[in-house]
């Protein structure tokens, strides 16, 4: 399937906003080893379900639980997970930041259950499962494709991130919801 044009309404329409706040899962451990684009894998609510699988945009904010004591998981690729509930993020990672969603089955990897990944735009400096991630969703970007090769992935999730970060910085109508968070 070739990428579709993307268009942006003035504002963002029903059913935004969506938002909920969930606690950050283990997911499949691509993004930031295979793709260089982490990702902050979060349950599948329902109102996300009833979403068209593809790429969404808005803002989110990491919430640590700094009461609870480390955790290890264990891939079923074998790789160990700290899960350190966000404790070790530094004030600047707490703040309200752009992000882009992923919902669906991503037919790249051949998944077998529904996911919804969020690539914060943001560089952080360690890992942060466990912590919670409250989020708005605002707008729809495209529909879920699949690729040829993990390059164009890599190069439309960019083009994803890039869109996000147009609409949400600079339009005022989608900009205000960083301060309903």
């Amino acid at each position: 399937m070739t990428r579709p044009e993307t268009i942006i309404p003035p504002e963002p329409e029903s059913p935004f906003p969506i938002t909920h706040e969930s606690r950050i899962i283990s997911g499949f451990g691509r993004g930031s080893s295979e793709l260089g684009i982490p990702t902050a894998n979060i349950p599948i609510t329902p109102d996300l379900n009833q979403l068209d699988t593809g790429i969404y945009y808005g803002w989110c904010k990491v919430i640590p639980h700094v009461q609870e004591n480390d955790e290890k998981f264990i891939r079923k690729n074998g790789n160990e997970v700290i899960i350190n509930h966000g404790r070790t993020l530094c004030k600047s990672e707490l703040t309200i930041l752009p992000m882009v969603m992923s919902i669906g089955w991503n037919p790249f990897y051949h998944n077998k259950e529904k996911a919804a990944e969020v690539h914060i735009i943001h560089k952080f400096d360690c890992d942060f499962y466990g912590a919670s991630l409250k989020y708005n969703v605002l707008g729809y970007i495209r529909p879920e494709l699949n690729y040829t090769t993990k390059q164009a992935l890599i190069d439309d999730i960019n083009l994803d991130i890039s869109i996000a970060k147009q609409v949400l910085l600079e339009k005022e109508a989608y900009r205000q919801f960083k301060d309903k968070l």
